[in-house]
């Protein structure tokens, strides 16, 4: 179920390099916020992000990938702390998809952010996770200009590893990431073997820095 409200409610890896870009066409931001934040200790999505105007993570996070996507869903399910704390508190529109299949982890959610966007007409979804609070709307442009025809999924890749929750997804994969939840799989990394998948190194690696721990949201508040 979708509730619209505030809140309150190098080279390309697995692609071919000289396929011609698709167009940018209107794509929505999904938000996976429905973690347990167990090493946080607290709720990620409401952990306030300092600076002149405070504002839970999850609001920083919506406001900055709407800079980009022309509307931005939230994944969490209505027994989630992100849906109890901050639905209908106030903040940056969001649509919320509350629907996914509780205990399924990210790909849960993954695939229903992907079929609720699918339903509303979306071909493409950016997708990150509610704790990646210096995402930046670069790293939207980068990852579009690296979508062609065949591309199901273009990722962002840093020196270390594959981020499948920093990328670019065609809505229309939605089924395939179901069907991988139905036959019990977990890892995020299996959608990139699911799909046709293009890696992008991307220039900042800042922008997928994930905050886990409280000590890695100290870390970014005295850096």
């Amino acid at each position: 179920m979708a509730h619209t409200g505030r809140m309150t409610d190098s080279d390309l890896e697995n692609g071919d390099i000289a396929e011609t870009p698709v167009p940018i066409s209107p794509i929505a931001g999904i938000v996976l916020a429905g973690g347990r934040s167990r090493r946080m200790g607290t709720d990620k999505a409401s952990m306030q992000w300092p600076g002149g105007d405070a504002e839970p993570m999850l609001a920083r996070i919506v406001r900055t990938i709407a800079e980009r996507c022309d509307r931005v869903y939230v994944v969490a399910t209505e027994e989630s702390s992100a849906y109890q704390l901050l639905h209908g508190t106030g903040g940056p529109e969001a649509v919320w998809v509350t629907d996914e299949e509780p205990g399924a982890g990210p790909l849960g959610g993954l695939a229903a952010g992907l079929a609720a966007a699918a339903a509303d007409g979306f071909g493409l979804g950016f997708v990150c996770a509610t704790d990646m609070p210096l995402i930046g709307p670069g790293l939207i442009d980068e990852l579009a200009r690296g979508a062609t025809p065949s591309t199901q999924a273009v990722i962002a890749h840093d020196a270390r590893r594959d981020h499948p929750m920093a990328a670019i997804y065609r809505t229309l994969s939605a089924q395939v990431v179901a069907d991988l939840v139905a036959g019990g799989e977990r890892r995020m990394l299996a959608v990139t073997e699911a799909l046709e998948t293009r890696r992008v190194p991307v220039s900042d690696p800042e922008w997928l820095t994930n905050v886990n721990a409280p000590e890695d949201l100290h870390d970014l508040r005295v850096s």
